[in-house]
């Protein structure tokens, strides 16, 4: 292990780790340089072996999938194409039972690799990172020798895609399973309806799509987006969560109610309430422009919060048991979202009776209902529902509250604070895209720089179920914005879920973070990921 003392030898090998690909970090007062992996794993040892040398001859066996993802790795970021073998190998991947759900361990010598995975998922995620430990050493390629031993801290890590504010088709959402994937995410929850549109094909409901997918907002066709509607038939919602589920990822499907169902009442109009328009929303059109939504036209502005199904009309629950009885059938995941957030076209009263009787309606398909943590409000809600903090760092007046009912009913919370890892907010510089309302602009050290276990108060790890960081799209329209708003701020959130609480680790620090996701530009690069050039972090380029 490289150790070093005092300030000018510790400048050395700041230096030195960065041209190296690896990430400086205190330990017991001495600088250690050690191989850049993110998110930060539990443990992680560097010895003072020689590397392994990647070479055309290298071979590979065990677990077929792992094998096929790891070649894909090594082939875009060396060109070199590993050969499979029977038997003993070069690296050597397997799943051995006993350890931590998606646990794994690294241990690399100048003769060996081994990948041992306590589950499939596991042995992914082991695969991931040594992908990230392949480094140049001049013409040729190496794999520092270290041993790594590495299990999550939440079992729920997710990235959220709105498809309804702008439409993203299956390529791209694949891609984007593919890149949070590769950052140990495992949970993808597409919002799929909104004001803007309806983005998900039911039998049950079929003017859903005929009448409602058509518009997003702007209404536009910018050059190089998708077009400016559309929707997911079954077969394509059937291929998004097949391809998750080869990345090790689940799907969580969000139809969003009561409010933000605008799009609902151009297919169903006796469902629909007309817009509520407030002084507020007037302000939203003037400042981001678009016009005030009426009944039965196509919405294409930015405004929230105006629309409302009836909530007193068994039809309107009669279309909730449709929609989320059918979704279910498609999802072989746990959780189905109702969303809840915003509605504030409702009356509380009708709210709460919405949200309770719709979270009941959920558990009884056998799903575990998610909602934002407006919900909350409701004290009735079914108790296995999981509440989706999306306030603050420092919650809201009132916002803390309402998440605090799903801990008290048992269930927890997933954490979105929307100044940290909302991925949707402007950078404090680079490209115009995203927007600004959530204390924003979001530098990627406001991403980092938050504990989850601070966030509300009381709400400890074993009520957190994991972290989600979801990406809006009000300003997101084409693959490359995608890239560009998610990385490297992703990977900022994907610490946060899956590293061991700050102050449990020495990696777990801005100055380590910033490093280690540097040295995965290269990386980053040959897997074709677009990502903000960030002037935060100190990117590798070899």
């Amino acid at each position: 292990m490289s150790r070093r003392r005092g300030p000018t030898a510790a400048a050395a090998v700041l230096a030195a780790a960065a041209l190296a690909g690896c990430a400086p970090v205190a330990q017991n007062g001495d600088i250690v340089s050690l191989p850049a992996v993110v998110p930060a794993p539990a443990s992680i040892e560097a010895s003072a072996g020689a590397p392994f040398r990647l070479t055309s001859a290298t071979s590979v066996s065990g677990e077929l999938d792992a094998a096929t993802a790891l070649a894909a790795i090594l082939t875009a970021r060396t060109g070199l194409a590993p050969t499979t073998a029977e038997g003993s190998a070069d690296i050597e991947l397997r799943i051995a039972d006993g350890g931590a759900a998606e646990s794994y361990r690294i241990a690399v010598d100048e003769a060996s690799i081994s990948v041992t995975g306590a589950d499939a998922a596991g042995l992914f995620y082991g695969v991931q990172t040594l992908g990230q430990l392949v480094a140049r050493d001049g013409e040729g390629w190496i794999v520092p020798a270290v041993v790594i031993d590495d299990t999550p801290r939440f079992a729920y890590r997710g990235v959220m895609l709105d498809v309804a504010r702008h439409f993203h088709g299956v390529d791209t959402v694949k891609g984007y399973i593919d890149r949070a994937s590769s950052l140990k995410f495992n949970a993808l929850h597409l919002h799929l309806t909104d004001d803007q549109g309806w983005r998900i094909q039911l039998d049950s409901r079929p003017e859903l799509t005929e009448k409602a997918s058509g518009t997003s907002v702007g209404g536009d066709v910018t050059e190089g987006a998708e077009r400016s509607g559309g929707f997911y038939t079954k077969d394509d919602y059937r291929e998004i969560v097949e391809h998750a589920a080869s990345r090790h990822m689940i799907v969580v499907p969000e139809v969003d109610m009561p409010g933000h169902t605008h799009a609902v009442g151009l297919a169903y109009p006796e469902l629909a309430e007309d817009p509520v328009i407030s002084d507020h929303m007037r302000d939203i059109i003037r400042d981001y422009g678009g016009q005030e939504p009426r009944p039965g036209t196509p919405y294409d502005g930015m405004a929230v919060g105006f629309s409302s199904l009836k909530i007193h009309d068994e039809a309107t629950y009669d279309f909730v048991a449709d929609v989320f009885g059918e979704l279910a059938a498609m999802t072989p995941g746990p959780y189905l979202h109702f969303g809840g957030d915003e509605s504030l076209a409702t009356d509380d009263e009708d709210f709460a009776y919405f949200v309770t009787r719709v979270s009941a309606l959920v558990a009884d398909l056998g799903k575990t209902p998610v909602a934002w943590h407006e919900a909350g409000s409701a004290k009735d809600v079914a108790d296995s529902t999981i509440g989706q903090y999306w306030g603050y760092v420092r919650p809201q007046e009132g916002f803390a509250a309402k998440a605090q009912t799903f801990v008290d009913n048992g269930a927890g919370v997933i954490l979105s604070p929307a100044d940290a890892i909302y991925l949707d907010m402007k950078y404090p510089s680079g490209p115009e895209l995203g927007l600004t309302w959530a204390n924003g602009p979001t530098s990627v050290k406001e991403a980092y720089a938050w504990e989850p276990a601070d966030v509300l108060p009381g709400v400890d790890d074993d009520a957190i179920l994991g972290v989600e960081a979801p990406l809006w799209t009000e300003t997101i329209r084409t693959a490359a914005d995608i890239d560009t708003m998610a990385f490297p701020r992703a990977a900022a959130a994907a610490e946060a879920g899956w590293s061991p609480r700050t102050g449990e680790s020495d990696l777990r620090t801005w100055e380590s973070f910033r490093a280690r996701v540097g040295a995965l530009g290269p990386l980053w690069t040959s897997m074709g990921i677009g990502f903000h050039p960030s002037e935060e972090i100190p990117w590798v380029t070899e």
